[in-house]
C-alpha cells in the first residue's frame, strides 16, 4: 500500500467514533458474518494473497536500490546497475498489475456483498406488517440499507486488507531494517512518540468535528425532504415562510460549510505531522548514517535502502495503532442490520398454508378481540427518531366482535371516531392478526392461507389512496402487471376515467406526480377504482372514498363505486348516508364493540346510538342532491396541475 493509501486510512480511522468500542456486541456475531463471507472465498482468497504480494514487493523495491548502489555504482558495475534498475522497473510495474487486480478483486467483493446484504434487508423489509411502517422512521431504515451497509461492506475489503497490508508491511519493513542496521531503527522508532502526540490529538477532535456533521448533514437532508415534497412546499407557501425556510437553510448550510473547514484543518495538521515526521526521520537517518558512511563503516546502498524503508513504516504504524475502531465500527454495523433482519415479521405464511379458491366472497368475524402491538414487538427503538416513551401495553381496541358478510352482500361500519372502524376492516385483509378469534373469508382462516392468494381476494381503497410517481400505466398494471391497454381502458372508462384520459397529452403514459399531486382528490380516487377493477377481488374494504371530496368529484367516484361494489362483497366505512341506505346491514362500532346492528330503517326505529349518530352527523345530508355534471378542466401540457384542485 502506497503512502497516500495508508495516509488516508489513517484518517478514517481517527474520524471514526471511538465510542463504538465501548458498545456491547452479541455473541456470535463474527461466525453470523462468516457466513455470509463464505460464498465469496473464491474471491477473499486470491485479494488477500494479492495483498500479501503488494506487501513484499514494497520492501523489495529498496533492496534493489541498494544492490544498485553497492553492487553496480560502488564497484563501477555498468551491467549490474542495468539489470538491477530493469528488474526496479518490472517490479514497479508488477506492484501497478497488482494495484489494478487487487482493486478488481475488492470491488467484486465489496459490491456483490452490499448486494446481497441490501436484497435480503430490502426483501425482510417489505415483509414486515404495516404496524412496524407505522412507527419507523423513513429515514433511518434508509439508513440501514445504505450507510449501515457499506460500513459492514468495509470490513470484508477496507478493514481486512488495510490489517493485512498494515501487519504485514510493519513486519517486513522493520525486519528489514534492524538487518540493515538495528541501532538505526531503534533510533528512527524513537521519533515515533513525536508523531503519536498529534494524531491523537487530531484524532479526539476530527471525531467530534464528524459526529457533528453527520447530525448537521442529517437535520438539512431532512429539511430538504419535508421542504421540497409537494405537502411541504404548499405548507411554507400558504403560511408565507419561505423566506424563513431560506433562512433555517442557510444557517444549518452555513454550520456544514464551517464544520467542513474545520475538519480539513484538522487533515491537513495530520497530514503536515506525518510529512513532518518522515522529514525528520529521514534527516536523522541520513545524518547519522552518512556519518558512517564517511567514516567507511556503513555502505551507501544500505543508508538508501534505510531512507526508503523508513517512508513506509509510520503509515502502518499508525494504521494499526486505530485498527480496534475500524474493526468495532465495521462490527457494529454489521450489527445494526442483523438488528432489521432479526425482526420477526409477525404476519407470516405458515409452511403448510393453501391457496383460497379464486371465488371466495363470503367474509366472517368470528369472536374477535384485538390489540395494537407494543412498539417493543413491532420496531426497533433505533429506527423511531425520538426515544419511546409509550412502554405501557397496549389496550384491547377490539371486544368479541362477530359478524357474517354473505356473497354480494354490501356491510357498512358506522360509528364515532376511534370507535374501532379502521381496525377491522385492516383485519379482513390480515394487515394485522388478531389476538382472539378468527376472521375467515370462504371457510379459511385468514391465517391458515397465502398471502398471495389472500391479497388477490380481498381489494382495498382508502380515503387516501397512494399513487407512485410515475405513469398513469405504471399506477394501474401494479394491480396486474400483464393487463393490456384495451383492459386498462376498460378499467379506466368504468371508473369514470375515460373522458380525462381523452384529453391528457401523453395519454396513460401521463406523469401522475409526486403521490399523485397532479391529480384531483376525485381523479386518484377514481384511479385507485380503476386499479382496483384490474385486480377484480370478490371481497372489497372500502374506507369511503368520498369523504373529503367536493359534490362534483363525489358524485363521479359514487358512480365509479357502484360499478366497482357490484357483485361483490364489500365492508365499508361509511361517511355517506347515501352509503348507508344501499348497505345490506349496518354495523354500529362502539368503542370497539358492535352496539347495534340492522338496516338504516330498523337502526332509526330502534332509537339507539345509530339513531343519535344520524341525527348528529348524516341528517345535513338527506336533503342533498349529488349533481352529475362533468369533473374539473381539461389539462395543458405545460406542467400544470392535471385535475381539478
Amino acid at each position: 500500500m502506497n503512502g497516500a493509501g495508508v495516509g488516508w486510512e489513517t484518517m478514517r480511522s481517527l474520524a471514526s467514533d471511538q465510542s463504538v468500542t465501548r458498545q456491547k456486541l452479541p455473541p456470535g456475531l463474527a461466525h453470523r458474518i462468516a457466513r455470509y463471507a463464505r460464498p465469496y472465498i473464491g474471491v477473499i482468497v486470491p485479494f488477500l494473497l494479492l495483498v500479501a504480494v503488494a506487501a513484499v514487493l514494497g520492501v523489495v523495491t529498496p533492496l534493489l536500490f541498494k544492490a544498485i548502489i553497492d553492487n553496480g555504482i560502488v564497484p563501477g558495475d555498468i551491467g549490474v546497475v542495468v539489470w538491477l534498475s530493469v528488474a526496479t522497473a518490472g517490479v514497479a510495474l508488477l506492484e501497478a498489475v497488482l494495484s489494478l487486480l487487487q482493486r478488481w478483486y475488492s470491488a467484486r467483493l465489496g459490491e456483490g456483498f452490499i448486494y446481497d446484504l441490501r436484497s435480503e434487508v430490502f426483501d425482510h423489509v417489505q415483509r414486515m406488517p404495516v404496524a412496524f411502517f407505522v412507527r419507523a422512521q423513513t429515514g433511518a431504515l434508509v439508513s440501514r440499507l445504505n450507510n449501515d451497509v457499506i460500513g459492514a461492506q468495509r470490513a470484508l475489503t477496507s478493514t481486512l486488507s488495510s490489517v493485512v497490508s498494515n501487519v504485514l508491511s510493519l513486519v517486513l519493513v522493520l525486519g528489514t531494517m534492524f538487518v540493515l542496521s538495528w541501532k538505526i531503527t531503534l533510533i528512527a522508532l524513537a521519533l515515533l512518540p513525536l508523531f503519536l502526540f498529534p494524531v491523537r490529538w487530531v484524532g479526539r477532535r476530527l471525531q467530534r468535528v464528524t459526529r457533528e456533521q453527520m447530525v448537521v448533514d442529517a437535520e438539512m437532508s431532512s429539511l430538504m425532504t419535508e421542504r421540497f415534497g409537494v405537502a411541504g412546499a404548499t405548507l411554507t407557501k400558504l403560511y408565507g415562510r419561505t423566506d424563513d425556510e431560506s433562512r433555517t437553510f442557510s444557517g444549518k448550510a452555513a454550520r456544514v460549510r464551517d464544520l467542513g473547514v474545520l475538519s480539513a484543518m484538522y487533515s491537513r495538521v495530520f497530514f503536515v505531522a506525518l510529512t513532518l515526521l518522515a522529514a525528520l526521520a529521514t534527516a536523522v537517518v541520513y545524518g547519522l548514517g552518512g556519518s558512517l558512511v564517511v567514516l567507511g563503516s556503513f555502505q551507501l546502498g544500505t543508508l538508501v535502502a534505510l531512507a526508503s524503508l523508513l517512508t513506509r513504516l509510520y503509515g502502518p504504524l499508525t494504521a494499526l495503532s486505530n485498527v480496534h475502531v475500524d474493526i468495532m465500527t465495521a462490527l457494529v454495523s454489521f450489527d445494526r442490520v442483523f438488528e432489521v433482519l432479526d425482526l420477526p415479521p409477525m404476519i407470516e405464511e405458515k409452511p403448510d398454508a393453501v391457496s383460497l379458491p379464486r371465488d371466495s366472497s363470503r367474509l366472517e368475524f368470528d369472536s374477535v378481540s384485538f390489540r395494537y402491538p407494543s412498539s417493543e414487538e413491532i420496531s426497533l427503538a433505533s429506527l423511531e427518531s425520538v426515544a419511546r416513551e409509550d412502554s405501557t401495553p397496549a389496550h384491547e381496541v377490539l371486544h368479541d366482535v362477530s359478524f357474517t358478510a354473505e356473497p354480494g352482500q354490501m356491510i357498512a361500519l358506522v360509528g364515532p371516531s376511534g370507535a374501532g372502524k379502521t381496525t377491522i376492516t385492516s383485519l379482513a385483509g390480515r394487515l394485522y392478526d388478531v389476538d382472539s378469534g378468527s376472521v375467515r373469508v370462504g371457510d379459511h382462516d385468514v391465517r391458515d392461507v397465502r398471502l398471495a392468494s389472500l391479497y388477490s381476494t380481498v381489494g382495498v381503497v382508502t380515503q387516501e389512496p397512494h399513487m407512485f410517481h410515475d405513469t398513469i400505466r405504471a399506477n394501474l398494471v401494479y394491480a396486474r402487471p400483464d393487463a393490456d391497454d384495451a383492459e386498462l381502458f376498460e378499467a379506466l372508462r368504468t371508473a369514470q376515467l375515460e373522458g380525462l384520459l381523452a384529453e391528457l397529452p401523453n395519454g396513460l403514459d401521463t406523469i401522475v406526480g409526486d403521490r399523485g399531486y397532479r391529480l384531483s382528490g376525485g381523479e386518484k380516487q377514481r384511479l385507485a377504482i380503476a386499479r382496483l377493477l384490474l385486480k377484480a377481488p370478490p371481497i372489497v374494504v372500502l374506507d369511503e372514498a368520498t369523504a373529503h371530496l367536493d359534490s362534483e368529484s363525489e358524485a363521479a367516484v359514487q358512480r365509479a363505486l357502484k360499478t366497482a361494489l357490484t357483485g361483490r362483497t364489500s365492508l365499508v366505512i361509511a361517511h355517506r348516508l347515501s352509503t348507508i341506505r344501499e348497505a345490506d346491514r349496518i354495523l354500529v362500532i362502539s368503542e370497539g364493540r358492535i352496539a347495534e346492528q340492522g338496516s338504516h330503517s330498523e337502526l332509526l326505529e330502534h332509537g339507539g346510538l345509530y339513531a343519535e349518530l344520524h341525527h348528529t352527523q348524516f341528517a345535513d345530508q338527506s336533503h342533498a342532491s349529488l349533481p352529475e355534471a362533468p369533473e374539473s378542466p381539461a389539462p395543458s401540457a405545460d406542467g400544470v396541475p392535471v385535475g381539478g384542485a
